[in-house]
């Protein structure tokens, strides 16, 4: 499905990311940096008003930085500005939503929580620093950490996959553009 309204939302669990937004003078600007991009797909089993997939572009970090989430012809269908104490969902159109931080506008938005501060460190390909990791059990390239099996497996590609089991089960697939 591609990113809908209202299944915009539930993209932001996540992830998880560029530029400011107009109108939102209070948030800080993101930090600049490393800028990730690609394509990232979520599907909640069960819940098809909640899959989402589209384009994407990533910076900061899970402190402070920026999303922008763009529909299959390249439009931007929703940006995302966070700082600490303030995440700012906003839609074309101008409405506005703000959470208390990022984990809280992931939660409302798919209903389900989604480790974003984890979420970083995997769409680079690497696990979180801040919980305990390990190889994954089938022997796929990869690691478990924090419930989720992150699969590595294509990662020369830039592809990776992030699945947690529990139900209700959550996919989450990106395609990172890597550097040259």
């Amino acid at each position: 499905m591609s990113l809908a309204v209202g299944g915009l939302r539930a993209i932001l669990w996540a992830m998880v990311l560029t530029l400011g937004l107009a109108g939102c003078a209070s948030l800080a600007p993101p930090v600049t940096g490393e800028l990730l991009s690609g394509r990232l797909s979520i599907r909640v089993d069960g819940q098809p008003e909640r899959s989402v997939s589209g384009g994407f572009e990533l910076s900061g970090t899970a402190r402070q930085g920026g999303l922008v989430l763009s529909g299959p012809l390249g439009t931007t269908a929703l940006r995302a500005q966070w700082a600490p104490g303030a995440a700012v969902l906003a839609q074309p159109g101008g409405g506005e939503t703000r959470y208390a931080d990022l984990d809280a506008l992931a939660r409302a938005s798919l209903g389900e929580a989604i480790p974003m501060a984890a979420l970083f460190d995997w769409l680079r390909g690497r696990a979180w620093t801040g919980a305990p990791a390990s190889a994954r059990a089938d022997g796929v390239p990869g690691f478990e950490q924090l419930g989720w099996q992150i699969n590595l497996q294509r990662w020369d590609e830039g592809a990776l996959e992030a699945v947690r089991a529990l139900p209700p089960m959550i996919t989450v697939r990106a395609r990172v553009e890597l550097p040259s």
